[in-house]
């Protein structure tokens, strides 16, 4: 079956903060839980309360992963890979919520608070689990994210051009990204055709008209490609990147069919 799973995190907050005046001030918070991640930017939003009788401020740090700073923090996970985020001040997510002046939260007195998280969109990063440590002055909170294989799929058009009943090939391209290490398939169906198989497939024209054609997932025209699993798909392994791959059409010589434009659907699906 096609899986379409992505990634879900959990903030687990017990910070303490940085009263103006000496004196004992706490923070507790709610979890952060974000929904699944598919690749697309996503938010969430994280409460607290402060019990402090005086000014403060809160500043939050980097966190341990490697390479990060106030404004791109990283969650580290399997092989040291590492999974960008961001915290912010405001709903608008337009201010950093660091420890530096400017980007830390500042109040008076007992009050309720909101961290605002987000994850960028197009990590498509090894499957696995994902931690990290951000601290303040006083305490520290983990940053946990699950990241489950994903992947997404874009198909070009194939244009075979004008046919005069010779031979003639055409080339078009499926652009695949998938979560890296993540192994998958491509099959592509017969059609909308009446009568169509992966075999052998038919355009629509004038009148019902059929013009045959085929599909092929190798450079030689050789090897069918049709949608089922282990026989006719195409497989490959994510990087993590895009990655383009050929889809080659090819319409057999010999078909004197009525003038006109033909065209067909053809529906790529992708296993993982």
């Amino acid at each position: 079956m096609t899986r379409r799973i992505a990634l879900a995190v959990l903030f687990l907050l017990v910070i303490g903060i940085r009263p103006a005046t000496a004196q004992t001030c706490s923070v507790s918070y709610t979890d952060l839980n974000y929904a699944t991640y598919t690749g697309t930017r996503l938010n969430g939003t994280g409460s607290g309360v402060i019990t402090c009788g005086s000014a403060w401020t809160l500043g939050l740090n980097a966190g341990l992963g490697v390479g990060a700073t106030e404004t791109i923090r990283k969650m580290t996970g399997p092989g040291g890979v590492r999974l960008n985020y961001q915290l912010f001040l405001d709903a608008a997510r337009t201010i950093n919520f660091g420890n530096t002046t400017g980007n830390e939260l500042t109040g008076t007195g007992n009050t309720s608070i909101t961290i605002y998280g987000q994850i960028p969109a197009g990590q498509f990063i090894a499957p696995g689990t994902y931690t990290d440590t951000v601290s303040s002055t006083t305490a520290s909170f983990t940053v946990t994210a699950v990241v489950q294989a994903t992947c997404t799929i874009i198909a070009n058009p194939l244009a075979f051009g004008t046919y005069s009943g010779l031979l003639i090939n055409a080339t078009s391209t499926l652009s695949v990204t998938c979560t890296n290490t993540t192994s998958y398939n491509i099959g592509l169906n017969a059609g909308t055709a009446t009568g169509a198989t992966v075999t052998n497939r038919s355009m629509t024209g004038p009148s019902s008209a059929l013009l045959g054609y085929k599909l092929f997932s190798n450079s030689g025209i050789t090897t069918n490609w049709g949608n089922t699993v282990g026989t006719n798909t195409l497989g490959g392994t994510g990087s993590g990147a895009l990655q383009p791959l050929s889809v080659r059409g090819q319409i057999p010589a010999g078909q004197y069919v009525r003038p006109g434009s033909y065209t067909d659907t053809i529906t790529a699906t992708i296993t993982y």
